[in-house]
């Protein structure tokens, strides 16, 4: 390290508000959100939370999420976790991803189109598999990326069954409780 530099972190503070960036594999951008509250940032993964937050799609129509959400973002698994608190419940959904970047404007990731739709009592869904194919397609997407991919579901769907977290009991939960600290 040079002297007199200053000494940053290479992921945002907890309690830290920062906006997500979702893009596509060409490099557009996807989908924007506004203000996330940072509840963990390490190197290797990064818990936040949202409720009520502006959404930007990429053809600059705006939305509001309608309920909290814990996310989980990671730096070394190819999919993101949003666990949403319904009152039936707690609904995740999972994107398959790239792992997460920070750079300091925003956590960024490329969506690839598969999702994972995990309903209160486990059962889930997979979702998106024409659209994947049509990117896939249209976008090029280099072999290795579709095997990343396709291996990265069924190591979220061991997950699920394992009920590894994210999917424990109770963590969603834990985690909530921090986010509402934050907001008093």
């Amino acid at each position: 390290m040079k002297v007199g530099k200053s000494m940053t972190t290479e992921y945002p503070r907890d309690g830290e508000i920062i906006q997500i960036h979702s893009y596509k594999h060409n490099g557009s951008i996807h989908r924007i959100w506004q203000e996330t509250v940072v509840l963990k940032g390490t190197p290797n993964y990064i818990i936040a939370a949202n409720d009520r937050t502006v959404v930007t799609e990429a053809d600059g129509r705006t939305w509001i999420t309608r309920e909290p959400a814990i996310c989980f973002f990671y730096a070394k698994h190819w999919f993101n976790i949003i666990g949403m608190i319904r009152e039936d419940g707690v609904y995740y959904y999972c994107n398959l991803s790239s792992p997460f970047v920070w750079d300091k404007e925003a956590l960024k990731y490329i969506d690839y189109d598969l999702d994972v739709k995990i309903f209160p009592n486990m059962t889930y869904v997979l979702l998106d598999e024409d659209e994947y194919e049509r990117h896939r397609r249209e976008m090029n997407y280099p072999s290795v990326i579709d095997r990343i991919l396709k291996n990265n579901v069924e190591k979220l769907i061991s997950w699920i069954h394992q009920r590894k977290e994210p999917f424990a009991p109770d963590f969603i939960d834990t985690w909530y409780e921090k986010f509402l600290s934050y907001r008093k």
